[in-house]
């Protein structure tokens, strides 16, 4: 449409919906011709914007009704006619009644395979709602098919409300969009699994009714059928454990997610028989005119393709129904795994699960699931803890600071009582945050951490002014104890782990150049992870002065001798393999400088940047930190400077030290009594880097220009070390 622009050249009047008064006043003028004429100056290839429609407005805009960049065009290139539900079922292309078992096998199968696809990224219009059945559940009459349409609608939505309720996916990761379809809202959870239920009751009257018995000769029709009941039987029941599972997910008692687990032990031991039986099911034909979506009856790829928004079409290609058992069995288990943070009830306990969870790379619907299992309703913990009173824990646990023993003067102290509740608030919300954090994917993970370091920094601030007040309290209630950086050594040592964690999700996640390794493993071990062992020994300690004296109290009131038990520390654990990191890491600190002095590093032609800017870029979020401080360019390079050494380590001598490192983190860990798999995978990697070290301090192929392999398959974070 061409219009006159206004004298004062504002924004308005775009000639959509123009008003009626600005209609009257204006002196509208019929430019066509003008129009025309002015195109033919331009050149071919040349174009003339308004000021509104730039470079930016030119990348994301697509070009309507063309196939390639229009998804709502597909549906015009095929040559079947499209034909939604209530269509198909009047046309007869798909039967609502009478549907033989293989139809009804395959049907589910496939069904399956799409609320895969669904939980993995895709939309729910290109997946599930793929097959007609779900559109309308009302319409079938086969009971089987109808409790299995309403089963599976019911699944898709306590899942899709459990992920929007744990907010901790990205658009990567899961889309809730239901593009107005009904999800089973008219009928109760209860009914839905009462009907499945008695579909599963039939079905099983039926396998009994087709049993072989003794002595009889076996009709192999009679065999198929029970063969096809029995698989038939086995989805079904797999389905109500699923949606009965999911439902138990949503009630506020504890006792539902051990409810939940047994649920889902039962529907483990379906998968060998589902998995054995998947050729019973009719097979889906390829469509030839749109790559190899399938198309069976009751399935009808285009049919909501209008419905998506007139975007770049985004193919979902529907999983395998093979790989469909796998992705459930992982799937399974790792909702069993999500069941057993309940035994957990220490802060810190719940922190290392949720680390150890978040780094199988779990989907999208157990991350949400533990998310809401551990604060349900964004109250309480498990429903029934307050989470300030999990933070006094931790502090008990971790640093035992005397305003939180029983024992001492301030723990009925008023004013100290102030002093530390504030303080135990104000952490709530960065904590839970920070478990919220652990919920989205690994990318996303490394982002968010970068930003929480903020929260941390005030709340260390924080620690410390409440830490000086309850020490000056102290001082003149009982002047033999002390109660300094007791808080602030807690958040100091969240603080490094995040910092560290940061970090170490860069080697994970593939982010840093082999000329960037050096600096990341020279800050790791001379900076954060010696302020962690510091952090840590000072903890230690505290929690030892804090049961001398209560040691001391004790025998004042008592003249029993009493047996002196050896205590484990509850710190020394973290102490050990926090050593043994170090060493990892100044060992493979030193690795790297050895190699870049020999040449065996490539190392970019730096035009538009430098290492500094590269530096300070990797470590830009640690700017908000106050303690530790951070460590800007100019001082790490003063700090790592080998001239300063006399005479300075040559590449030898620096090979010969990394592999003392290496050896010093096997010795560690060789001695922790019944090794987790962390410490077995660190042991896979420091002992051939012990003796690649070791070749290549007596000069192995020093000549050659080869440049190493860092081999990341049995660590995440350490590579071994491979010269070709």
């Amino acid at each position: 449409m061409v219009m006159k622009s206004s004298v004062e050249d504002d924004d308005a009047g775009w000639g959509l919906g123009i008003p009626e008064k600005m209609k009257n006043n204006a002196n509208w003028v019929d430019i066509t011709h003008e129009f025309k004429g002015a195109c033919k100056e331009l050149n071919l290839g040349e174009l003339l914007h308004d000021k509104l429609f730039g470079l930016f407005e030119a990348m994301s805009a697509i070009e309507m009704m063309d196939p390639k960049m229009d998804a709502g065009m597909i549906g015009n290139q095929v040559n079947r006619k499209v034909l939604n539900f209530e269509q198909a079922v009047k046309d007869g292309a798909i039967k609502v009644r009478d549907l033989s078992l293989p139809e009804l096998i395959g049907i589910i199968d496939t069904c399956f395979c799409c609320l895969i696809t669904w939980l993995e990224g895709h939309s729910l219009a290109q997946t599930v709602f793929t097959c007609l059945y779900v559109h309308n559940p009302d319409l079938i009459e086969d009971p089987a098919l109808k409790a299995f349409a309403l089963g599976i609608l019911k699944v898709c939505d306590i899942a899709r409300e459990k992920v929007n309720k744990a907010a901790v996916f990205e658009e990567e990761d899961f889309q809730a969009m239901t593009y107005g379809f009904k999800m089973a809202n008219n009928v109760t959870d209860l009914r839905v699994t009462g009907m499945l239920k008695d579909v599963e009751d039939e079905l099983q009257r039926r396998v009994k009714s087709t049993r072989n018995r003794q002595g009889e000769q076996r009709d192999p029709e009679v065999e198929l059928e029970h063969q096809q009941c029995l698989a038939l039987f086995n989805r079904i029941k797999f389905t109500r454990l699923l949606l009965t599972a999911l439902i138990a997910f949503t009630k506020k008692e504890t006792s539902s997610v051990g409810e939940a687990q047994k649920l889902m032990a039962q529907a483990a031991d379906l998968l060998s028989a589902i998995h054995s039986s998947i050729q019973h099911g009719i097979q889906s034909q390829n469509d030839t005119t749109k790559g190899d979506h399938p198309i069976m009856m009751g399935f009808e790829p285009l049919v909501n393709q209008r419905l998506l928004p007139p975007t770049f079409p985004r193919y979902a290609k529907i999983i395998k129904r093979e790989d469909m058992v796998a992705y459930f069995s992982k799937l399974i288990e790792r909702i069993k795994t999500v069941c057993d943070v309940i035994n957990t009830t220490n802060l810190h306990g719940i922190l290392d699960f949720f680390c150890e969870f978040s780094e199988q790379s779990p989907c999208v619907l157990s991350r949400s699931l533990l998310q809401t299992t551990f604060v349900i309703d964004n109250k309480k913990v498990f429903g029934t803890h307050l989470m300030q009173d999990m933070i006094k824990d931790a502090l008990r646990y971790f640093v035992s600071p005397p305003v939180l023993s029983s024992k001492c003067c301030l723990f009925n102290n008023h004013q100290a009582k102030d002093y530390i509740d504030s303080f135990v608030t104000h952490c709530s919300r960065p904590f839970c945050s920070l478990i919220q954090i652990h919920g989205h994917n690994r990318a996303r993970q490394r982002d968010k951490l970068g930003h929480i370091l903020e929260e941390f920094a005030t709340l260390q601030d924080e620690a410390e002014k409440v830490d000086a007040a309850l020490h000056s309290l102290l001082m003149k209630l009982e002047p033999q104890r002390q109660h300094l950086a007791c808080l602030g050594t807690w958040i100091l040592y969240h603080n490094l782990r995040i910092m560290i964690q940061y970090l170490l999700s860069g080697f994970e996640l593939e982010l840093y150049s082999m000329h960037e390794y050096y600096y990341i493993y020279w800050y790791l071990s001379e900076f954060l992870y010696a302020w962690l062992m510091s952090t840590l020994s000072r903890a230690d300690s505290s929690q030892m002065a804090e049961e001398r004296i209560l040691e001391e109290q004790q025998k004042g009131r008592s003249s029993k001798k009493t047996k002196k038990k050896k205590k484990v520390r509850p710190l020394s654990k973290e102490i050990t393999m926090s050593q043994a990191y170090q060493n990892m890491c100044a060992g493979m600190y030193k690795t790297m400088v050895a190699l870049d002095m020999d040449g065996k590093v490539r190392k970019p032609q730096f035009e538009l940047d430098s290492e500094q800017v590269r530096y300070e870029h990797r470590f830009a979020p640690f700017n908000s930190v106050v303690t530790p401080p951070p460590v800007h360019y100019i001082q790490f390079k003063e700090m790592s400077d080998l001239k300063k050494y006399n005479p300075p380590p040559g590449s030898a001598d620096l090979y010969l030290a990394a592999s003392k490192h290496f050896q010093q983190a096997k010795l560690i860990l060789e001695n922790v009594p019944s090794p987790d798999p962390e410490v077995n995978r660190i042991l896979k990697v420091a002992k051939p880097n012990i003796v690649v070290m070791k070749l290549l301090a007596g000069g192995h192929k020093k000549e050659t220009k080869v440049l190493p392999e860092f081999d990341f398959s049995a660590h995440k974070y350490f590579p071994v070390v491979k010269i070709i």
